[in-house]
């Protein structure tokens, strides 16, 4: 799975999927009672940017990347985390801090208690699903946390002078959330990540439809700075948060017309789609890949049916 990010520094090992070379980047950036620390290359996977946020009476940190893992004194004196949803790159140093609260989505929540919920999580076949079984528990320290908690849209934590509301917005995972700290609508939009590679919903947990909504939501999330998990890291401008979440939004509808534009031809089956790449460019190869493929384009095939666009038959799809 590799979390479906856009293809990154990696190098091979014997398990058929890549283990990445991560130089340590921590520059730490402040808004008022949030501190950013920048992971490698903005927190572009496997990386991510870690984010603290002070109030009075408790600490808490968004997320746990894998460069706080090689730097836990980061967690020192962290009364709680909230993870804005659950993928192995955002989990990577719970193990270290079995001690703190962790709060996770509700619908996200499986995925973190064990490890068969999170390979429920992917929805792979046995072949991936039995290497990266391994690869999160030697690559991203996954530790399973049944003790972790739920939380559904429009949960509260008071810090104290200082809260964080969760907003719910799915599509990337059934659970994603949005992390708004007030009253400083400071936001961590966790893998809405703006990133050029654009929305990722390649696993059994995404949803196409759902994450279309969650982009619409998010022009009316009253944040004044937007931190993202991968690649931009932090936005304070309005106008560029805008422009960037429209350019993220349109690589959606130009994976959706090369799609509906294979099939004028005449009818393909799924596989004959996944051969063609929609998501990775050709000659980049993971393990993951063609089980990401055939999720993403059968989550658009749904889209493109229920509009009359394209039309099954048989298990081939043409155009409508």
């Amino acid at each position: 799975m590799l979390s479906g990010r856009a293809p990154g520094r990696t190098i091979q090992t014997s398990g058929g999927v890549h283990q990445p070379k991560l130089p340590i980047m921590s520059q730490p950036i402040s808004f008022g009672p949030v501190t950013v620390f920048p992971g490698d290359k903005n927190g572009k996977y496997p990386d991510g940017n870690q984010v603290l946020v002070r109030g009075r009476e408790a600490l808490a940190a968004f997320d746990t990347p894998l460069s706080t893992f090689l730097q836990p004194e980061r967690l020192n004196g962290v009364d709680l985390v909230i993870l804005g949803h659950v993928h192995e790159d955002h989990v990577c140093a719970l193990g270290q801090i079995p001690h703190v609260p962790v709060h996770a989505p509700e619908e996200d929540a499986p995925a973190l208690r064990s490890l068969d919920g999170l390979m429920d999580h992917y929805g792979y076949g046995p072949d991936v699903t039995a290497i990266m079984r391994r690869h999160v528990r030697e690559h991203f320290h996954f530790a399973p946390r049944p003790d972790a908690s739920g939380y559904r849209d429009a949960q509260v934590w008071d810090l104290g002078g200082v809260t964080v509301h969760a907003w719910h917005m799915p599509g990337h995972t059934g659970g994603h959330s949005v992390l708004l700290v007030e009253p400083d609508g400071i936001a961590f939009i966790g893998d809405i990540d703006l990133s050029g590679f654009g929305p990722y919903y390649g696993d059994a947990c995404s949803d196409l439809a759902r994450f279309l909504v969650t982009l619409e939501r998010m022009q009316s999330l009253p944040a004044k700075v937007w931190i993202t998990s991968h690649h931009k890291g932090v936005v304070t401008e309005a106008g560029q948060m805008r422009t960037l979440l429209a350019r993220f939004r349109e690589r959606i509808f130009e994976r959706e017309k090369a799609i509906a534009q294979a099939l004028m031809g005449g009818g393909k089956t799924l596989a004959e789609l996944v051969a063609q790449r929609f998501l990775y460019p050709p000659g980049y190869h993971e393990i993951f890949v063609d089980d990401v493929e055939a999720k993403t384009i059968r989550e658009h095939l749904k889209l493109l049916i229920a509009g009359g666009k394209v039309v099954e038959e048989g298990g081939r799809f043409r155009a409508a």
